[in-house]
């Protein structure tokens, strides 16, 4: 048995990461999870509300360390180099958790019921880091745009290192926020100019 709430806490999610991957998602109960990690089902429940969360675990204090980052970036940044510097520093904790991020994601892209939750908590994520760049003084609208832009680049980012773990997710992310800045910056390409207008 395990002797402390954090050591139940990682054979819990260890536990669920196998199940999910031998038998899927919706075929895997609380029950199994916490007889594979060796505890009982209501430590389960103490520690986690349902079988999904299992996946998002410590999305609080993501969202804390996000938000904390933002607040704590040099002054006169523009809010997509804020949100650079802020991903990077999540990013170095994806890579630290390597074995628990690569099949998380594997399994969430799986599964329909996990993909729904995963948008909801984005868009939990996305307005908080909103709220942390209108703190700085970003006005609502450039916030707003910003912050979802700078997700969909993380996130991005994030497939790109599982599918191509031969570069890091820092060396990825900085690739999509590289993207991300030369969409913006192509020019519109003027019309085509009448030929009917010249000829006289």
């Amino acid at each position: 048995m395990p002797r402390s709430g954090a050591e139940a806490r990682r054979r819990l999610r260890q536990a669920a990461l196998e199940l999910y991957r031998e038998r899927g998602y919706d075929r895997t109960t609380a029950a199994e999870i916490a007889a594979r990690a060796g505890v009982n089902e209501r430590t389960f429940f103490r520690h986690f509300p349902d079988k999904r969360e299992v996946l998002f675990d410590g999305e609080a204090d993501l969202r804390d360390a996000l938000i904390q980052a933002v607040a704590e970036a040099p002054a006169g940044l523009e809010p997509l180099d804020v949100l650079l510097g802020t991903f990077r520093t999540a990013g170095r904790v994806l890579e630290e958790n390597r074995p628990f991020s690569e099949p998380r994601l594997e399994i969430i892209a799986a599964t329909p019921t996990l993909r729904e939750r995963e948008l909801a908590k984005a868009a939990s994520l996305t307005d908080a880091l909103a709220g942390a760049l209108r703190r700085r003084g970003v006005p609502d609208r450039l916030a707003a745009l910003a912050a979802q832009t700078g997700w969909a680049a993380f996130h991005h980012a994030a497939q790109a290192w599982i599918d191509d773990p031969s570069q890091s997710l820092d060396a990825h992310l900085l690739q999509a926020f590289d993207d991300l800045r030369a969409l913006s910056a192509t020019g519109r390409t003027p019309p085509p100019e009448d030929p009917s207008s010249t000829a006289r």
